[in-house]
């Protein structure tokens, strides 16, 4: 299956990341687990970052895997 990662980074520092695998956010500082708590409370949120997977995801996907495909 396809996975879509969205991590937040701050000073090189990830703070918190969206999986759509798990499809909720994870904090990794002390910051990014109240944001994680806050945005995991908020079904827009959550859906707009789970859309992306239908929305860019898989259709740059079918666009490398031809390529890939048309070159073997």
């Amino acid at each position: 299956g396809m996975e879509f990662i969205d991590s937040y980074v701050f000073n090189k520092v990830e703070e918190i990341r969206f999986n759509s695998t798990v499809g909720r956010y994870v904090g990794y500082t002390e910051y990014g687990v109240k944001n994680a708590e806050a945005w995991n409370s908020d079904a827009g949120i959550l859906g707009q970052e789970q859309a992306e997977l239908e929305r860019y995801c898989k259709p740059n996907a079918d666009i490398y895997y031809s390529a890939i495909r048309d070159k073997t």
